[in-house]
């Protein structure tokens, strides 16, 4: 813990902010793409919403009060940049978000960044079929094998209510698979 505060205070020295900005960049850059492509989808908009992830960190780093880590605080901006993506572009496309999702999901096989097989085309499928809640749980449970704790710090919500949410959405995704 003591050496994330001695972090952030390089992060807002200006003498050393550049390079610690650097060091910030290395060490969170892919996880957090890998995060934000979890729930766009797409690698471009997930390189757009990587940007923006990281222009609110620093515009915001001022405002890091260390309640939560770095990691969880950035993850949360992340988290909250990709979902108003989402929204904005099923808007801009007057569809619903669900609609949006599985346009996407029947683009991927197009996505010369996506390596998967049909199997992974259907559990995308059956992720987007949950409701958004049990779909950033799931994806942040099992895809990124984040701890119950770390995904309560980044979503806000209980540890009980995670499991909770985590349990019925692999239940669905289990009834999608085999009905399909």
């Amino acid at each position: 813990m003591q050496e994330e505060l001695e972090f952030i205070k390089k992060l807002l020295n200006p003498k050393t902010q550049n390079e610690a900005f650097k060091e910030l960049l290395l060490e969170y850059q892919r996880p957090l793409y890998n995060h934000i492509r979890n729930i766009v989808l797409h690698h471009d908009d997930a390189d757009d919403v990587l940007q923006n992830t990281f222009v609110k960190v620093f515009q915001y780093l001022k405002n890091f009060k260390g309640e939560s880590k770095l990691f969880s605080w950035m993850y949360r901006i992340a988290t909250n940049e990709a979902l108003t993506f989402l929204n904005q572009k099923s808007k801009i496309n007057r569809i619903s978000s669900e609609e949006l999702q599985n346009k996407t999901i029947d683009n991927l096989q197009a996505d010369v960044f996506f390596d998967g097989n049909e199997i992974q085309l259907k559990l995308q499928k059956a992720i987007a079929n949950l409701p958004q809640k049990q779909q950033l749980v799931f994806k942040m449970k099992y895809c990124e094998e984040l701890k119950y704790e770390e995904i309560s710090e980044i979503l806000g919500t209980s540890v009980g209510a995670l499991k909770a949410s985590y349990h019925h959405a692999v239940k669905k995704i289990e009834a999608f698979v085999t009905a399909n």
